[in-house]
């Protein structure tokens, strides 16, 4: 049974009572915040594991919180929305979301978009032993999906764990270059329902940790294709 915290925002109270509902007899306990102000207060109080998020909001809306949670947390965020435009989605990743629903949504698909997010940033315990094939290492890189730890010059580097997933799957196969869509399919898979530039806008938030890192490796776009993990002699 589930036991983590998942804090609900949304200033539709008949929306939040559903998602509870479903939540709690799933094991989750939850809070909930109708305005952006609250959100931000009941984050800091219950400190969640995983927060549904809508955009529009009273006082500061979801992009604005998104905003002020990032700047202190890496605690997965899902954004909920009527807006379902592109832009819309995008502009929610780069703001450091890690999944966006449209309404109308399924309840049940809300949980297992939960459940989904919840098992990539499950903490590991401390005694569990290193699995060394999720783990690679580069010149003033290591990335490690056992618990979900990206260092760079030797320093841990908080990274959202999507972006450490694309990452890792990049560099486990370096000078492969992968399409969009085979990105989407291998890091996303069934868990992920948007399009191909989602990976544009994780890429370029990667690239932004790992600028002037080491001249031996970089992500190399490739026109018309995709990306690859470029090794250089």
């Amino acid at each position: 049974m589930a036991t983590e915290k998942i804090l609900v925002v949304d200033d539709d109270t008949n929306i939040c009572e559903l998602l509870r509902l479903y939540l709690e007899k799933e094991g989750y306990s939850v809070t909930i915040a109708n305005t952006g102000m609250q959100a931000i207060n009941k984050f800091a109080e219950k400190q969640p594991d995983l927060m549904l998020l809508d955009i529009m909001l009273p006082e500061l809306d979801g992009w604005q919180v998104c905003r002020e949670i990032r700047k202190s947390s890496n605690k997965p965020i899902i954004m909920i929305s009527a807006k379902g435009e592109t832009f819309d989605k995008v502009l929610g990743l780069e703001l450091g979301a890690d999944d966006y629903i449209t309404k109308p949504f399924e309840a049940k698909e809300v949980v297992a978009r939960i459940k989904a997010v919840l098992r990539r940033t499950a903490g590991k315990s401390s005694t569990e032993v290193v699995d060394e094939s999720k783990k690679v290492s580069f010149d003033n890189l290591e990335i490690n999906l056992t618990n979900y730890e990206l260092k760079v010059k030797g320093e841990r580097v908080e990274a959202p764990p999507k972006e450490m997933e694309l990452l890792f799957h990049l560099a486990s196969n370096p000078n492969r270059v992968y399409t969009r869509d085979q990105l989407l399919d291998e890091v996303w898979g069934f868990d992920y329902y948007g399009d191909s530039r989602t990976v544009d806008v994780h890429v370029k938030r990667i690239r932004e940790k790992l600028e002037g890192v080491s001249d031996k490796w970089e992500i190399k776009t490739v026109w018309s294709v995709g990306y690859k993990f470029e090794t250089k002699d």
